[in-house]
């Protein structure tokens, strides 16, 4: 189903999501298009709704080349990692474990082949649906170093948690029965 199509098929009471995705996605002014759509495609595999995904995926095609396509959905994924691993070691009041070595590969933090900033942004924006604080605040510290100002970082992250409600809604009303007529 194409995106458009999949946001207008949300229910009624997710109208407030419907015209976020508008005002924020369709009418972005604050990230450039391989940011706001690299935020739109990590986050949307972060939600794990299969609909959801492919839609975005297929709609952030249109914008992104492939090189940064796969580099947004590699941040998904490290951070997927990542996000459990750093959380554990924030969650945990044993600190032994934040001296022990992780070994986890993580070359693609090196290797994804775009603009780091926006690729940072994209880990930031996945740590946040993850819950991840430590990722959070290092990725953010990362974008600020690097010059990203406030406002855009809360622009993707704005971005990021419509993304993340509209997954919810979509799982929401797939384990909902439906009413009978």
């Amino acid at each position: 189903m194409a995106l458009d199509d999949l946001i207008g098929s949300l229910p009624a009471y997710a109208k407030d999501l419907k015209l976020n995705f508008s005002s924020l996605v369709r009418q972005n002014t604050e990230l450039s298009p391989q940011q706001l759509w690299g935020t739109v495609v990590s986050t949307a595999i972060a939600t794990r709704n299969p609909e959801l995904t492919a839609a975005t995926i297929e709609e952030a095609a249109k914008v992104l080349t492939p090189v940064a396509l796969d580099a947004a959905k590699a941040a998904a994924a490290i951070m997927g990692m990542n996000n459990i691993y750093y959380r554990f070691h924030h969650l945990t009041d044993n600190e032994k474990y934040a001296t022990l070595p992780a070994r986890l590969r993580m070359n693609v933090l090196r290797t994804h082949n775009v603009d780091h900033v926006d690729f940072e942004l994209w880990c930031l924006a996945v740590s946040a649906v993850n819950a991840c604080g430590k990722c959070v605040s290092s990725h953010e510290n990362v974008v600020r170093q690097k010059g990203m100002t406030e406002e855009v970082v809360n622009a993707a992250i704005r971005v990021t948690s419509v993304i993340h409600a509209i997954g919810v809604v979509l799982d929401g009303e797939k384990a909902s029965p439906t009413p009978a007529a």
